[in-house]
């Protein structure tokens, strides 16, 4: 199951700022979504004769839970009356931390999350912020390591300096 944080806001510039803010930070497009009337994303591309059946099924789908056709009822009836809502699918500690930090400057209305706690989940983030760059990136100094090997295996020696 991935993981999920849905932000509401009231209006689609905030949202619209917070989307950008997101993407700004890191978070690759795919795993970022606006769903808004004017703009219902993958909401409005659902099957079903009016939109307000497609935001219903893709919140559902969301939030598959015991509360997420409630919860799919109400947001749809929320986007339908002019609020906007962001849809981050965070992967490892690191972005989940993040997207929430991002979503929360921006003052939802409402903030909701599913699956945040599994730890099934798939790592696109490293588990330390150390950014992979700087894992093959050497700088030179006395203690920098002389070559991408004694980086990552620190502990080890070898003979082709």
């Amino acid at each position: 199951m991935s993981a999920v944080l849905l932000a509401v806001f009231s209006d689609f510039d905030t949202a619209e700022r917070v989307r950008l803010a997101l993407f700004r930070d890191g978070f690759p497009t795919d795993r970022i979504e606006l769903t808004a009337c004017g703009e219902p994303g993958r909401g409005g591309r659902e099957p079903g004769p009016m939109l307000h059946n497609g935001l219903v099924q893709y919140f559902r789908t969301l939030f598959a839970d015991a509360d997420g056709a409630r919860h799919a009822h109400r947001l749809a009836e929320r986007i339908e009356g002019g609020a906007a809502a962001i849809t981050v699918l965070p992967r490892g500690d690191i972005e989940v931390r993040r997207a929430a930090e991002l979503l929360g400057i921006a003052s939802p209305e409402e903030l909701l999350d599913r699956g945040l706690g599994d730890p099934s989940w798939e790592f696109a983030a490293a588990p330390r912020s150390l950014p992979w760059v700087r894992t093959l990136w050497l700088e030179s100094g006395p203690e920098a390591p002389h070559c991408v090997y004694c980086r990552l295996f620190p502990a080890s020696a070898h003979d082709t300096h």
